[in-house]
């Protein structure tokens, strides 16, 4: 069966883009106005992060987020047939002086992230873009097929991928190699009595720990990538150093300066956020007090 799934979809990807852009089009009328895929959770996470705007500008972004959310899917398949010269056309890094100098210092890096489009295509353009060996942590996929399919996708340019839920274990064996990590860090945490807490878009939400921990314990330079496009399919990634010692700042510090940028890139385009996932689904309690790392104070829930 996996072979039939990837001779579909390989078949596809061999189609121009202004074909598949029609497709995708086509795709995201049916999405929208027929389907209203997830359409109560996108709502929601619109109306909770962005109150003081009308319906209308609620809609505007909607529809704009799910045409880009169908063509981040449509430009994946042409990843499986793109050559290297089409990624380095559609994928530009701003400023790659910046991890060139980390590694020319001899030092490992993280970037950290958020669900931004288009990561599937930073996934195989960082390997041909960087002298770093690229490692990503990824979250397993419970198909098998597209487990494997994504596999082969996201590694077929270099990149090693680890599974983030055996991250600890899997990174060992590079311990003594100078890489370049990659962390999508606004992964909604399963245990949020085990996170960090704060404000993003005015909400208390819990953050990962795990992104902020590795980066102080082995004073591993943090790097924040912000994505925007300056085109249908064109992609441009800044890296904003969040800090060079990571080691040296107090708990949570890290995790505030993320944060912080990743909520004003997604204000600035905010169509390549991911809102159709669940980002507030985890309430606020009082109990999680000494979790909170914002330098607001922590909210304060009304006796029942």
């Amino acid at each position: 069966m996996y072979y039939v799934v990837y001779g579909l979809l390989y078949l596809v990807s061999l189609l121009p883009m202004w074909l598949l852009y029609l497709l995708s089009d086509g795709l995201a009328f049916l999405l929208y106005y027929v389907i209203g895929y997830r359409r109560k959770v996108i709502r929601g996470n619109l109306k909770r992060a962005f109150p003081e705007k009308s319906r209308a500008e609620i809609i505007r972004i909607e529809k704009k987020f799910c045409r880009s959310f169908v063509d981040n899917f449509i430009e994946t398949i042409k990843l499986l047939s793109a050559s290297k010269k089409f990624i380095k056309e559609h994928f530009i890094i701003d400023n790659p002086e910046l991890l060139d100098k980390f590694y020319d210092e001899g030092r490992k890096c993280q970037l950290h992230l958020g669900h931004t489009f288009n990561w599937e295509l930073a996934n195989v353009a960082m390997p041909l873009l960087t002298r770093y060996p690229f490692i990503v942590a990824y979250m397993p996929l419970e198909s098998k097929i597209f487990e494997r399919l994504f596999l082969h996708l996201r590694g077929r340019t270099g990149t090693i991928l680890l599974p983030a839920t055996r991250m600890q274990r899997a990174i060992i064996s590079y311990r003594n190699t100078q890489y370049l990590l990659t962390l999508v860090a606004d992964q909604a945490p399963g245990s949020p009595d085990q996170s960090y807490w704060l404000n993003f878009f005015g909400n208390p939400t819990p953050f990962v720990r795990g992104p902020e921990r590795g980066a102080r314990i082995a004073d591993i330079p943090a790097v924040f990538v912000r994505f925007y496009k300056t085109g249908r399919g064109r992609y441009r990634i800044l890296f904003t150093s969040l800090s060079d010692h990571p080691a040296e700042l107090p708990e949570g510090e890290l995790t505030r300066r993320y944060c912080h940028l990743l909520e004003d890139a997604i204000r600035q385009d905010p169509d390549l956020w991911l809102w159709s996932h669940r980002r507030w689904k985890l309430p606020w309690k009082d109990e999680y007090h000494k979790l909170w790392i914002d330098l607001t104070p922590p909210p304060v829930l009304a006796e029942p």
